[in-house]
């Protein structure tokens, strides 16, 4: 991790099991050893991918979705312990579409349901020296004006 994380100014987290549904800690483990990791760098700034369901109620989540959306709730409380300067990016479903640019919110879902993959990785990138967004849980769709 440290050899990967040298010379870097911030990071972006985007962690998966791919469709695998199961209990899992993989994310969350895997995100404290980049915090370790940025710490022992001194990187300060990181964007993390994480999930809308975090926005719901634990029992509205749906029930195939409980376990990765506890390991994504591990991964946002190692964040919010982390010192660093985070932003926990919540977005709904990620689909293979074109950018519209994206629309945010601070600590609720935006109430639309998708989000471009390259809008999203747009906001990844720019976040990271976006202070206004710093120590906040952001909620992301694509521009629904400009679809």
């Amino acid at each position: 991790m440290k050899k990967t994380l040298e010379g870097q100014d911030g990071v972006i987290v985007v962690l998966g099991t791919r469709n695998d549904l199961s209990p899992t800690t993989t994310m969350s483990e895997g995100l404290k050893n980049v915090i370790t990791g940025m710490k022992a760098l001194d990187i300060s700034v990181v964007s993390v991918c994480l999930s809308a369901f975090l926005f719901y109620e634990p029992e509205k989540v749906p029930a195939m979705f409980h376990e990765i959306n506890a390991d994504h709730q591990r991964m946002f409380n190692a964040l919010k312990s982390s010192e660093l300067q985070w932003i926990a990016v919540n977005p709904p479903h990620i689909a293979d579409q074109p950018p519209t640019g994206y629309i945010t919110k601070h600590g609720a879902s935006t109430g639309y349901r998708v989000i471009s993959k390259y809008d999203l990785g747009k906001f990844f990138v720019d976040c990271l020296s976006m202070p206004e967004h710093y120590q906040k849980v952001v909620g992301i769709a694509s521009n629904p004006a400009q679809q």
